[in-house]
């Protein structure tokens, strides 16, 4: 979890760091923080973010290169993934009671957006298990730290302290580390926007290794575009269900959801919020089951 400003850590070291950081956050001085993050900070002042917020924001403790949540993104396998779990009984009644607790909400943006409940509370389900687990990773520490891979140090930094049975090869992990620093760069400007403007402090916001937010698990970038005040009470917060409901509802509509979709539309739809036809057949069969 160290870079420094021109040499990389022994081998021993890094090995060293790496276990007691992948069991316990290691809090990393101001100066070092300082040379991770110089680059991000400096960009970030570059378009237009107050430099007294951004230097406090890296300043604070709480604020660090965070290695065991993006590792994931370099180690993680879709196909891997059991969606089958979610088509269990328990998980199948806990929708229907969902469906039950949050009727009056579900049916108002089923009405309003004309997005079936039924597929709303499926991609919930199968996001956050209906908002019992919505992430641990502190977001600005997510896409900080990937965004800092644009650089040789952060880049290298990374590479050493992934296991080597489950890294990738070397010319493939640098041309998905220069991707994926491109990428979070917008998302890290997606997500100080989105606190800035909801009033929430960056450091309190915690969510999945790849950065998504709430209970509908939205990017930032996503927030912005798509999110929804559902309760009307003047702030949008995906970990609050009336607005992750309104803003599934809306993303699905923005991309073509309409009453009465079949099957090959409405998969398509749903493609955009999960690039995996194990994800969306799962969603699409959770939403039949639902129904009946």
């Amino acid at each position: 979890m160290f870079l420094f400003r021109k040499c990389l850590l022994s081998i021993p070291v890094i090995t060293f760091i790496f276990f007691v950081g992948f069991f316990f956050p290691i809090v990393l001085s101001a100066e070092v923080n300082e040379s991770l993050f110089s680059e991000v900070k400096k960009s970030l002042i570059k378009d237009g973010f107050d430099p007294k917020m951004i230097h406090d924001l890296y300043d604070s403790p709480e604020v660090y290169f965070d290695v065991k949540s993006i590792s994931g993104y370099f180690k993680h396998n879709e196909a891997k993934l059991n969606y089958n779990q979610f088509q269990h009984t328990k998980n199948l009644d806990k929708a229907k009671k969902y469906l039950i607790k949050h009727r009056k909400a579900l049916s108002r943006v089923e009405k309003e957006y004309g997005v079936d409940k039924e597929i709303i509370v499926a991609i919930m389900l199968v996001e956050t298990r209906l908002g019992g687990f919505t992430g641990v990773s502190r977001v600005i520490n997510v896409f900080s730290t990937m965004a800092a891979l644009k650089t040789e140090g952060p880049r290298e930094n990374l590479w050493e302290q992934i296991p080597i049975k489950k890294r990738l090869k070397r010319r493939e992990f640098v041309k998905k580390a220069n991707k994926k620093a491109e990428w979070a760069y917008k998302e890290l400007k997606a997500f100080l926007t989105y606190t800035s403007r909801q009033r929430f402090s960056p450091l309190d916001i915690r969510g999945s290794y790849a950065g998504a937010i709430g209970l509908a698990q939205f990017i930032p970038s996503s927030i912005l575009s798509f999110a929804k005040d559902g309760n009307k009470n003047g702030q949008i917060n995906l970990f609050e269900h009336e607005d992750a409901i309104e803003s599934i509802a809306n993303y699905l509509k923005n991309f073509g959801w309409r009453p009465g979709i079949n099957s090959k539309k409405a998969y398509k739809v749903l493609f955009h919020y999960n690039h995996s036809s194990y994800y969306v057949n799962t969603l699409l069969t959770l939403s039949d089951l639902l129904k009946q």
